[in-house]
């Protein structure tokens, strides 16, 4: 039982002590922009590992320098409620949530059909639908991988509520559009208005904004997909919704 229990004493240390280095992580960069990402890191490793060289766009700019355009745009479209949240969208989470269990739902009803027809391709895995805040995607890229457990989503809660508590909002979407993924090796608004529309991110138009806050989620997919009839008519929906979009 004591070796138990000393066992257990020093995981609860270590757990500690790993939020204490989070915190100070966080607390630093109310100053001092992060140099990388975790998933950036990760990212850099596998372009190089697949491809055998590293082709890497970033460039860090002031909130100043960034479009209001843009910054109403991946509001609007990313997190409506960024301004006034406390990191997390209760609302938009429990939607997610009912979304994902018809989804899995649905699919389990569609496997013993799939079954009686030998022929017929397997279906596809139900799409997962997240609710994450910006600030939540920011906790998640700063430091944590992308595996999906309960231990990971834990953690990702806790250092979000370090992101909101230690940073201001305007700070958190500061850091987030300077090294959220816009393309393969493509990091932060200024490196995707110049990549996609060779001008600075002080300068994007409206529609330009809005279509690059529709490849968010999947910027590698739409890359390959300038001229994708969905980016295009999504944009414009995203654009329409800009006006209302609250900044911090």
């Amino acid at each position: 039982m004591k070796a138990l229990a000393k066992w257990l004493v020093l995981l609860v240390v270590a757990l500690v002590a790993l939020q204490l280095f989070f915190v100070a992580r966080i607390a630093t960069m109310a100053v001092i922009a992060p140099q990388s990402t975790s998933f950036q890191r990760s990212e850099a490793w596998r372009i190089s590992t697949e491809k055998g060289s590293l082709r890497w766009r970033q460039e860090w700019v002031a909130y100043s320098k960034i479009s209001d355009n843009l910054k109403r745009a991946v509001i609007a479209s990313e997190d409506d409620g960024f301004a006034n949240h406390d990191g997390v969208d209760w609302d938009a989470l429990e939607k997610a949530w009912e979304k994902n269990a018809k989804a899995e739902q649905k699919a389990a009803t569609q496997k013993p059909a799939a079954k009686l027809a030998p022929g017929k391709p397997p279906s596809k895995p139900p799409k997962i639908v997240g609710g994450s805040t910006i600030t939540q995607q920011l906790a998640k890229n700063l430091f944590l991988s992308g595996e999906r457990t309960l231990l990971r989503k834990g953690q990702e809660f806790v250092l979000t509520l370090m992101l909101e508590h230690l940073l201001s909002k305007q700070r958190i979407l500061e850091i987030y559009l300077n090294s959220v993924e816009w393309g393969e090796g493509v990091f932060g608004a200024e490196a995707a208005a110049q990549h996609y529309f060779r001008k600075p991110a002080s300068q994007l138009s409206a529609f330009e904004a809005a279509r690059l806050a529709v490849m968010l989620p999947r910027p590698r997919y739409y890359e390959k997909l300038p001229n994708s009839g969905y980016l295009a008519s999504r944009a414009e929906v995203i654009a329409g919704r800009m006006g209302g979009a609250q900044l911090p």
